[in-house]
């Protein structure tokens, strides 16, 4: 019988609606006028032809206003607690008019056609059947749909505009039905909003089990990391799963918000706002410049490359060794670029190659982000991080030096600082390199600036375990964390390209710039939140379930149990930007470092990775075979001393600022 209801309503015409809207109204004002004279009798009413003219009278009194207060335009199957008050007025009005009509008659009849009890028992049954009819048939329109959905059902975290948009849109289709919202503002608890009830938070462990929930979407996209960090902290001890509408700043203009809700990632969890970037700084080294991104087809590469082309660059060459990612980047970036973009085939390690590509294309600008990050993968292929890591980029960044390219950016992690394994190890003999070329280029008396970046764990990169938990938790599990208290520093990739670009601008020559990454995340405590978070339990091995289970597989070769941002941090400075500093790492003379360079090259060639990793460990560490030197800030600062034009050499026990 309902399913035959729903149908037959649902198949009207807005017009044919209205109709039948006002044929019920009809109906139960005159009913209510009945039930006022019956209940002031305290018996059925038998009314004679003057009060039955009067009755219905009443219902016509009401229909001008009903159709005035915009009654019969609502939309019955979004309708709100709001209607309750146009419901009230309308009543009102109209009762006021019938008592009104009836005083007149009553002078003319001489006699009391309508008490004034009757005039208030109308009012009230008005009101009462007007209104419930409205919620009865909002009910009757939705039953089905609730039903169909069970299981399919979402509340949305959030009753303001964005949360009303993408309930609106989620109506539209097929695959999720909303079911209320959840908010933490106490005017609105309780009340209905687009048709649906706002809940209190607190209540959500009953919604799930009386409505089937499986998801909750966070549809705050104004607050700020901290709050949000709280909000999915909260639902984590629920079993739903979490999806987000992303920050004001991340939403795309013209589009449906729905397109923009996607999965909770790292980001959202670290309980920090992004840091944003200086605008001054942003372009001053790529805006009309010929600028060159290695690695152009990587995570970092391919984003950095996004970015500069926004910042209006002369030309873009691109070098990536791999076809494919190049082909990709290279199609991206002419859908959106205004600049010429140029896409290269090519490996760093090949200096003849980049030295035509320089003086070719007048390159003024390199962000060098081509290496191998893996570090499982590199700790086992020593000979080839050698190559392409340091090796590849001497030969960038001499040929660099040698046709007089104006700024060098380098791109390294965090794992360079006091390293044990194969990939911060190269990446630190690649720092030693650039701090090496930017005391050489000062020393000539040169205005080109070799600068580094030190990261942590960029989110989304390839590198990023993020990823592998991901598709772990999609298989079932289990997730594979290596040791329980393993932590790690994380920014977004976002933040981590606009870092390099606001470094070249701030670089003088041989800093080394860090993000401030706010505190390190337990990798364990990451897994267990991306679990709860997917709408899993995460399984206790004393009670097992249907959860997933997080194993600790132990350290990999290598492995740290947390990573470092320093190695001398007192020679940490601040910079322009709040959030960004600066660090002089201690250095090495050009000619000792040149001496290694040449045993790791003979090594490389000679296929003997052993000693290479040997040679590679042991330097990375800071025992060469010779002095350290601390990099100067910049040969105005205090810090440089020079007799004869030489910089003074410090044992490695006085570095500026330590070790």
């Amino acid at each position: 019988m309902l399913k035959l209801t729903h149908s037959w309503l649902t198949g009207l015409d807005r017009p044919a609606k209205q109709m039948v809207l006002a044929l019920i109204d009809f109906g139960l004002l005159l009913f209510s006028a009945w039930a006022a004279y019956s209940v002031l009798h305290g018996a059925p009413f038998q009314p004679n032809q003057t009060q039955w003219l009067l009755m219905l009278a009443a219902p016509l009194i009401a229909f001008p206003i009903f159709i005035r207060l915009g009654l019969y335009r609502a939309v019955i199957r979004y309708l709100s607690e709001h209607v309750l008050w146009t419901i009230l007025r309308a009543m009102t009005i109209a009762a006021l008019l019938w008592a009104t009509g009836a005083f007149l008659l009553t002078e003319v009849a001489h006699q009391n056609v309508l008490p004034r009890a009757v005039v208030l028992l109308y009012w009230m049954f008005g009101m009462l059947l007007v209104a419930g009819v409205r919620f009865v048939a909002r009910w009757l329109v939705w039953l089905p749909l609730q039903h169909r959905y069970r299981g399919h059902q979402a509340l949305i975290y959030g009753a303001g505009e964005a949360g009303r948009q993408i309930v609106a849109t989620l109506r539209e289709g097929k695959d999720v039905f909303p079911a209320g919202f959840l908010d933490d503002d106490e005017l609105l608890q309780g009340k209905d909003v687009n048709g649906l009830r706002v809940y209190p938070p607190r209540q959500l462990p009953q919604l799930i089990e009386h409505f089937a929930l499986r998801e909750v979407i966070v549809a705050l996209p104004s607050v700020s990391s901290a709050r949000r960090r709280e909000i999915v902290e909260f639902l984590e001890r629920h079993a739903v799963h979490v999806r987000i509408l992303p920050e004001v700043s991340e939403i795309a203009t013209g589009r449906s918000l729905v397109n923009r809700i996607r999965e909770v990632d790292i980001g959202d969890l670290l309980g920090r706002d992004a840091v944003a970037p200086d605008v001054k700084l942003l372009g001053q080294s790529v805006t009309g410049r010929n600028v060159l991104v290695t690695g152009a087809g990587g995570s970092i590469g391919s984003e950095l490359c996004r970015q500069i082309t926004a910042l209006n660059p002369k030309r873009l060459v691109l070098l990536e060794q791999n076809e494919f990612a190049l082909y990709q980047i290279e199609r991206k970036l002419k859908d959106v670029a205004d600049c010429e973009v140029v896409a290269r085939l090519g490996t760093v390690s090949d200096a003849k190659r980049v030295a035509a590509l320089l003086v070719e294309h007048g390159i003024q600008t390199v962000y060098h982000a081509a290496a191998y990050k893996h570090v499982p993968i590199v700790e086992n292929n020593v000979l080839e991080g050698c190559r392409n890591n340091v090796l590849g980029t001497l030969a960038l960044a001499r040929t660099a030096y040698e046709c007089g390219v104006e700024i060098f950016v380098f791109i390294s992690t965090d794992k360079a600082v006091r390293p044990t394994n194969v990939m911060g190890a190269t990446k630190r003999w690649a720092e030693l390199i650039i701090q090496s070329l930017a005391m050489e280029a000062r020393l000539a008396g040169s205005q080109q600036r070799f600068c580094a970046v030190r990261f942590g764990n960029v989110l989304g990169s390839s590198g990023s375990v993020i990823p592998l938990f991901k598709e772990q938790i999609a298989q079932g599990g289990p997730v594979t964390v290596t040791h329980p208290e393993v932590t790690r520093y994380f920014m977004s990739i976002h933040e981590a390209v606009q870092l390099v670009i606001q470094a070249s601008n701030l670089a003088e020559g041989g800093e080394i710039f860090l993000l401030d990454m706010g505190s390190p995340v337990k990798i364990a405590e990451l897994a267990a939140n991306m679990i709860r978070l997917s709408g899993r339990a995460v399984s206790d091995p004393r009670a097992p379930d249907d959860g997933i289970e997080i194993v600790y597989t132990g350290l990999r070769p290598g492995e740290k149990l947390y990573e470092e941002l320093l190695i001398a941090s007192g020679n940490v400075e601040g910079t322009s930007h709040p959030k960004v500093m600066k660090v002089f790492e201690p250095s090495q003379n050009w000619e000792i470092l040149e001496a290694d360079l040449t045993r790791l090259a003979n090594l490389v060639q000679q296929g003997d990775a052993e000693a290479a990793r040997k040679l590679l460990m042991l330097r990375a560490m800071g025992d060469f075979a010779g002095e350290v030197v601390a990099t100067p800030p910049a040969p105005t600062q205090e810090t440089t001393a020079e007799t004869n034009g030489q910089v003074l050499q410090l044992p490695l026990g006085r570095t500026a600022g330590g070790r």
